[in-house]
């Protein structure tokens, strides 16, 4: 992938909510673009992108997958990377990271379910890396399938200005095909072929009237059309709106808006072009910005093959001999077989001895990989997750993903007390691949404990240590993850001496309570980036510059171990206001002192215990609203208002986590299975005394 093919490349990410159709559509870009012979089908369990077994046997997408296709546009070869990402909240970290490395997203939504949660989720991620988007509406073909309610619900929910680029020919069993308003061209699809049709009669009023919006919706971004579009239209040409929609959706001032039925073959085509048409190239991203390691000074990295070399791991895997195989994206120069590169994180070099393009589970081994390109890395050592790996004459870092904490756990143990260190391997492979899942002991009862995103997230996680790494294991009750947080703010001196040894001492003088509402609604935070928020208002002479790091490392080392029942913190502020030196005072002195100092301090800021609290919508038929809304009652959820549908209604509420462990059992048990539940992580609140009891019992065994 040399320079001038940059502009001939698209990233592309393909997301939505679970069931939506992703893994489907990009089965059909497959087989459209000749990468397949044959169609996979979720149904059949014969997808190449969701290749896992854990996936095939559940029909859904559990881990993203990419894959290379190429597509011919206006007679130029297109190179597409596809990322099918997982719609099910428990695994939205793949989107996450997914994201991080695309330069456009396809986002699917279902014409009969329209904007549901996780389409909500990954609309606000791809915010946060200022992605361009298309969307994509899904599933034409289905009843109930209403294309300007779908319209309508992204302007709403998402806030977006939408360009409606296709007018549906028929709606649920009569879907046809589509009418471009660009060309003006009406297709439809019989089967797997497609031919064109002179515009139906019925809809010449709406096509005119819809490429007329079209049209003076891209005039408010684009002098040039503005100018004709009131005076001279008859010389709009195609290409004149072509290049309007593209810059318009690289500005996201626009999402343009298509349609199709990737079940039925119908429309996938269209999309393809559209891709390729008004998606971003690496080239329209241009340059990336990183930071030297050594200093943080920002530095500036262009998208060029024969600059020095910046890449970022995005994803880990294990092939079927536990090898690793590191997931990256190419930023500036270019990845060769038999490399040696620099990882900044560890300043570990690694050799890149084997290379390979990507396409669902199997690689395909290359020679290199440049610039703006997406690739993988087998044979890695000590690589992870976020690292950047780059030229060791000119190291850079480049940013790294942010992952959410997880907010339950389970006690996992060996069946068989001679599996316990092959139970301990299989655990750090997976904490390796999937940055959301965490494993290790619980100080106090000394059993193994696996965290992660929720039941449906650890459940998988449990089948893939029997099936993958042959380790049978007993799996215990979720757990809720309760931490600890300060109600309020108190002022402390705190004096740290120590005579046996090296004499040691430090004094500080510090604010701790809880953290600014601005801290906690910051990226920082809400990505997991930073737990503490720290402040220095410290005078002059009183503390020297160089022990403010250890005293800020030994506050933010105790995050870990809250004062009322040892819990991980939620979050906290200190505010170091001054302090003492002596000729005793070192760096190791002023870290212990902050440390001893958060204990202290800590037990009089009235600490409090908080639980997870989910964001739950259940959408049922309109029968079984009142059992529901009872039913959520009973679990202490707060209603936070219904969307009555013309064929169901959707509930919202905030529930705890505590109250919803089997809850997509008990809603269907409800409905009889009619309703489906959608539950996400909302925030933090407050325990109950009841909660706070029990607990504390608990941890006083």
């Amino acid at each position: 992938m040399k320079d001038e093919q940059a502009a001939l490349l698209r990233n592309i990410g393909i997301a939505a909510h679970i069931d939506a159709g992703k893994t489907t559509l990009t089965e059909r870009i497959l087989y459209y673009t000749g990468r397949t012979h044959r169609m996979g089908e979720v149904h059949e369990g014969t997808t190449i992108m969701d290749y896992m077994g854990e996936e095939r046997e559940r029909g859904i997408t559990i881990m993203a997958a990419a894959t290379q296709v190429q597509w011919t546009y206006r007679e130029l070869l297109h190179t597409i990377n596809i990322i099918d990402t997982p719609g099910h909240v428990d695994f939205t970290v793949e989107v996450e990271r997914s994201l991080r490395v695309c330069d456009g997203l396809i986002a699917l939504l279902s014409a009969v379910e329209g904007v549901e949660p996780q389409s909500e989720t990954v609309w606000r991620q791809a915010d946060r890396y200022h992605i361009p988007r298309l969307v994509f509406v899904n599933k034409m073909d289905l009843p109930g399938a209403d294309f300007d309610d779908v319209i309508q619900q992204v302007r709403k929910r998402f806030a977006a200005r939408t360009l409606v680029l296709q007018v549906p020919i028929g709606q649920e069993e009569f879907f046809e095909g589509v009418i471009d308003l660009v060309t003006k061209k009406a297709m439809i699809w019989e089967g797997e072929d497609w031919h064109e049709i002179p515009i139906p009669e019925e809809l010449e009023a709406e096509v005119a009237e819809a490429r007329q919006h079209m049209l003076e919706t891209l005039a408010e971004f684009d002098e040039l059309l503005f100018s004709k579009v009131f005076e001279t239209p008859e010389e709009i040409t195609v290409s004149m709106i072509r290049k309007s929609i593209r810059n318009a959706t690289l500005s996201r001032h626009i999402v343009p808006v298509l349609c199709g039925s990737a079940y039925r073959k119908k429309a996938v085509q269209p999309l393809l072009d559209a891709i390729c048409a008004y998606m971003p190239s690496p080239a329209d991203v241009g340059a990336t910005k990183g930071t030297v390691p050594a200093t943080g000074e920002e530095i500036i990295r262009p998208l060029q093959a024969k600059a020095p070399f910046a890449a970022l791991v995005f994803k880990i895997v294990h092939d079927e001999q536990h090898h690793k195989i590191a997931f990256f994206r190419v930023y500036s120069g270019t990845a060769r077989r038999g490399q040696a590169v620099l990882n900044p994180r560890n300043q570990n070099r690694e050799r890149l001895n084997n290379i390979y393009q990507l396409h669902g589970g199997k690689h395909n081994a290359v020679p290199e990989v440049s610039a703006g390109d997406i690739g993988a890395l087998g044979g890695v050592k000590d690589i992870a997750t976020g690292d950047t790996l780059c030229d060791a004459d000119h190291p850079i870092l480049l940013e790294a993903i942010p992952f959410p904490e997880p907010v339950i756990a389970m006690v996992v143990e060996a069946r068989q007390s001679r599996d316990l260190d092959k139970l301990k391997e299989a655990l750090r492979y997976l904490e390796d691949e999937d940055p959301s899942f965490k494993a290790g002991e619980d100080p106090e009862t000394g059993q193994m404990l696996i965290h992660g995103m929720g039941e449906l997230h650890l459940e998988v996680m449990s089948h893939r240590l029997r099936d993958e790494y042959k380790v049978d294991v007993n799996m215990g009750r979720p757990q809720v993850t309760y931490k600890e947080q300060f109600s309020k703010k108190v002022s402390f001196i705190h004096e740290y001496t120590r005579e046996v040894g090296d004499p040691l001492y430090a004094q500080l003088e510090f604010e701790l309570g809880p953290a600014d509402a601005e801290f906690l609604e910051s990226q920082e935070f809400q990505t997991g980036r930073q737990r503490v928020q720290f402040e220095e208002a410290v005078p002059e002479g009183s503390i020297k510059p160089d022990y403010l790091p250890a005293v800020r490392h030994g506050f933010e080392s105790m995050w870990h171990v809250g004062p009322l029942a040892g819990l991980e913190m939620h979050s906290f502020k200190v505010r170091v206001t001054g302090g003492k030196m002596s000729s005793e005072s070192s760096v190791l002195a002023f870290e212990l002192c902050a440390r001893e100092a958060f204990r202290a301090a800590g037990a009089q800021c009235s600490p409090i215990l908080v639980e997870p609290i989910m964001w739950i919508e259940v959408s049922c038929p309109d029968e079984y609203t009142g059992g529901i809304m009872s039913d959520l009652n009973r679990r202490r959820g707060i209603p936070l208002g219904l969307d009555v549908k013309l064929t169901h209604t959707i509930i919202k509420a905030h529930v705890p986590l505590a109250e919803l462990f089997g809850y997509a059992n008990q809603v269907r048990n409800l409905s009889s299975g009619r309703a489906l539940a959608s539950i996400t992580f909302s925030h933090y609140a407050p325990a109950s005394e009841a909660v706070v009891k029990e607990i504390l019992e608990l941890r006083s065994i």
